[in-house]
């Protein structure tokens, strides 16, 4: 008993010890580039975007971060922000590039740049970044994630923003817009036809027509006169 329990002690000792190996060689897997915006929403103008490349070599440190830009940003659109110390921004056709002395060995690389305005018209910029090391290392996230489907090894960082605010549509425009002249047109007419009918009497009869038919009657009435006082003579 006292040997197959040793044996069980020793077994269980090895593979615990296999595990922390397995542990420590994956852990740099684990690395990888983070992005975020100050003004995460589409369309937006002057945004801050903040990368930060985790370090992932335990004997070099990163010297560079390539960025290439995603599709509706071009490199001209793209200004210096923060980054570690004696580094500089270069660009290139597809992106820009930060680079300096190499960074403390486990040190992340932390920076950012300033876009002058998001494309309008996507909620996921796929910002693909490549970290060199002082030992010639290159890790390449570029990798761009796919709905539906497992993360891939080395996944691009992706900056998710909102939804660009919808614009007024056209037919709502062209219907609004009569409103604020139909009231001036129609008040002259209504005010004219107001006043022809105050000028009338209540059958709608001109009154020059009745004035026509008053002066027949007395010119009757006086004719009828005339003729009876020439029978009495």
């Amino acid at each position: 008993m006292t040997t197959r329990r040793a044996v069980r002690v020793g077994i269980a000792f090895a593979t615990a010890g296999v595990v922390a190996s397995v542990l420590t060689f994956a852990a740099p897997a684990w690395a990888h580039v983070e992005v975020s915006a100050d003004k995460p929403q589409a369309g937006a103008t002057n945004v801050t975007v903040t990368f930060t490349g985790e370090a992932e070599s335990n004997t070099a440190g990163i010297t560079s971060e390539r960025v290439v830009l995603p599709a509706g940003i071009t490199p001209d659109q793209v200004r210096a922000g923060t980054a570690p110390k004696g580094w500089k921004l270069s660009k290139a056709a597809d992106g820009f590039t930060l680079a300096g002395p190499a960074l403390p060995v486990g040190a992340d690389a932390e920076f950012s740049v300033i876009i002058d305005q998001l494309p309008t018209d996507a909620t996921q910029l796929p910002f693909k970044t490549i970290e060199t090391y002082t030992d010639g290392k290159v890790s390449r996230w570029i990798e761009v994630p796919k709905d539906g489907q497992p993360e891939p090894d080395n996944p691009a960082p992706v900056l998710t923003v909102r939804a660009a605010p919808a614009a007024p549509s056209p037919s709502a425009t062209a219907t609004s817009a009569p409103a604020t002249t139909v009231a001036p047109t129609t008040a002259g007419p209504a005010t004219s036809m107001s006043q022809a009918a105050a000028a009338g009497d209540d059958t709608g009869t001109p009154t020059g027509l009745w004035i026509a038919v008053a002066v027949v009657v007395a010119a009757a009435a006086a004719a009828t006169v005339v003729m009876g006082r020439r029978r009495r003579r």
